[in-house]
């Protein structure tokens, strides 16, 4: 008989070691009761860790140091599949990746349409700051870094050299994305997304 302890093992083995999730990303292997038996049963096994409540991972090994640490993307995503918000990179983090500021952020930080909050897991902290900017749902991640990257350097800090550089780490559907997005924007956002469009294209 297959097992629902099973089918659980055989999903997460056919995605990767190092992979966060959560019992609803499992929910449709059976009943949540029996879902969290297996989970439970998994756990004690030592084939999952349990990293906190409602998050567990299917751990990377490596040969001197034993069992690692999922990554703080990773830990991130999955608490917000959890929470069922969505998260992109934090205005800092995304305006250093694409050269518009030198400054280098000393938390792990990731914008979110959901509350602001901490959420200490897999021996990290992963802090959630309310974005001002939208956050386009199932967006890539430049579409997104972009868009965040635009608010933390604000209307009085976007120049020809700014537009320029985020048109450039910009692919066409990046650009879609962005210019589907806004209506959702305030107004001089949305203008200056127009001005990266016509960069991109041109």
């Amino acid at each position: 008989m297959d097992s629902v302890k099973n089918r659980i093992m055989r999903r997460v083995r056919a995605k990767r070691r190092g992979l966060v999730f959560t019992p609803s990303d499992v929910a449709d292997l059976g009943s949540r009761g029996a879902v969290d038996v297996a989970l439970q049963r998994l756990v004690d096994a030592g084939q999952v860790r349990r990293l906190s409540r409602g998050l567990y991972d299917y751990p990377k090994r490596h040969r001197r140091l034993g069992l690692l640490s999922p990554s703080a993307r990773d830990l991130a995503k999955a608490i917000a599949r959890k929470n069922g918000v969505k998260i992109g990179p934090s205005g800092a983090a995304a305006a250093n990746r694409l050269g518009l500021s030198t400054q280098v952020p000393m938390k792990t930080v990731f914008s979110t349409d959901g509350k602001s909050g901490s959420h200490d897991v897999g021996g990290r902290t992963i802090m959630f700051k309310r974005s001002r900017a939208p956050l386009i749902k199932d967006g890539s991640g430049p579409a997104n870094t972009a868009i965040q990257a635009l608010s933390h350097v604000g209307k009085g800090g976007v120049d020809r050299i700014v537009i320029q550089r985020i048109a450039g780490s910009l692919a066409d559907k990046d650009v879609d994305q962005m210019v589907n997005a806004r209506p959702q924007m305030s107004g001089w956002m949305s203008d200056t997304v127009i001005k990266i469009a016509e960069a991109h294209d041109g």
